[in-house]
């Protein structure tokens, strides 16, 4: 008798059945199958600058990080950290007690998550939201409660409802898990709307959870505020940033967490029997990054404004509706001026349809419904890629 029919119960946990399959890989799948240009999965085309993947040969050659690195970080990346927040934002971080390097932001999202919640605690997170989000929450017992970011048409973005989300919090609130910029839908999250989330969390004596990794990517006129600068949050915020998406280079997996002593401490206690440590030689190059002049920044950033314009664009003469970001790297589009209204059915049939693929932005939903007809394309690709998927969609889509 085999194990899959002597026992009662299924293998996976209740906690994590309704995860199956991400549909970045059902999505890339359906890249490789059709030879579609992928615009689905959120990673660059090419690597990022050539000094510093140089810097992690170098630390490879030198036998650098090729063991064991420090179970918190290299001390060289903890200190990079640590004055790219002070010169950046003016927040000052011990290198040696309040910065933690982790294996990419998904580690610190779970991390986090797994340190700081108890089962059957409640977590407020911004609908649409990562994927990870969910699972990280369902992981450590707790529950999620989603406020969802609304389509404001007229502003071509989607919004925070304040009284939605002070409405939201129970006595059984422990966190508030925010993202901004905010995959899936570019939205950059005012000043205004910051502080009333950090009045509302000082309030209700609630941890914060900001997932920061696109700080690098914002906009036109629309400004990164980090949480922890803003009054009463430097306790309570754990900030999250990552390597991958600011220096192109996502596959190096290194991220980090900032925040008050104690809060490293929990995340620590949890992270070290997840990885325990990884991307050793990784950590000395991206200390290097770190210390890039402001002119790296600056270029990399009008590198994606351009190219978020050309498919903005190119969406628009399709005949999507474009919600063009205001930070991150993705485009969200409505598909119902084409006469579409799933964007999952959308998505699966786009590749055959005009060798595209995208993804369908329910997928980051508990309303479902709200999410329905939207479906994200991602920009961090070379221009003449983004020209030829804009072609195909206006071919397919506008005649």
């Amino acid at each position: 008798m085999s194990l899959m029919t002597s026992t009662a119960r299924p293998f996976l946990n209740r906690r994590l059945a309704e995860f199956g399959t991400t549909i970045f890989a059902e999505m890339s799948a359906l890249a490789t199958s059709t030879g579609a240009i992928n615009l689905g999965q959120g990673f660059p085309d090419t690597d990022g600058p050539e000094e510093i993947r140089e810097a992690a040969v170098r630390a490879l050659r030198d036998g650098r990080g090729n063991q064991y690195p420090p179970g918190p970080g290299v001390p060289e990346l903890r200190t990079a950290i640590a004055d790219h927040q002070r010169r950046r934002y003016g927040l000052a971080f011990d290198p040696d007690t309040e910065v933690l390097v982790t294996a990419g932001a998904t580690e610190a999202i779970a991390a986090s998550l797994l340190a700081l919640l108890e089962p059957g605690d409640e977590v407020i997170a911004l609908e649409p939201y990562y994927d990870s989000y969910a699972a990280c929450i369902a992981m450590a017992g707790a529950v999620r409660v989603p406020v969802t970011l609304r389509p404001d048409p007229e502003r071509a973005r989607f919004r925070l409802d304040l009284d939605e989300l002070r409405d939201a919090v129970t006595d059984r609130t422990r966190l508030l898990l925010i993202n901004t910029p905010h995959n899936p839908t570019g939205t950059v999250l005012t000043r205004e709307e910051l502080t009333a989330i950090a009045e509302l969390a000082v309030e209700r004596d609630l941890l914060v959870v900001t997932d920061e990794v696109y700080e690098h990517l914002v906009f036109d006129d629309a400004e990164h505020v980090p949480l922890a600068t803003l009054p009463g949050m430097r306790g309570r915020t754990v900030t999250i940033g990552s390597a991958g998406k600011t220096f192109s280079f996502t596959g190096w997996k290194v991220g980090w967490v900032t925040a008050a002593p104690a809060l490293v401490t929990a995340v620590r206690s949890a992270k070290q029997f997840l990885t325990y440590v990884a991307s050793g030689p990784f950590q000395y190059a991206v200390a290097e990054a770190l210390a890039l002049p402001d002119a790296h920044f600056d270029a990399f950033r009008a590198d994606m404004l351009a190219k978020r314009d050309l498919l903005a664009t190119g969406l628009t003469d399709a005949g999507f509706a474009v919600f063009r970001p205001a930070g991150t790297y993705f485009v969200t589009t409505d598909i119902r001026p084409l006469g579409e209204s799933d964007g999952l059915a959308f998505c699966r049939s786009l590749p055959e349809r005009a060798g595209v693929v995208a993804i369908p932005n329910a997928v980051f939903y508990d309303h479902r419904d709200a999410g329905a007809p939207f479906v994200r394309f991602a920009f961090c690709k070379r221009t003449e890629v983004l020209t030829d998927a804009a072609e195909r969609l206006r071919k397919a889509f506008a005649g």
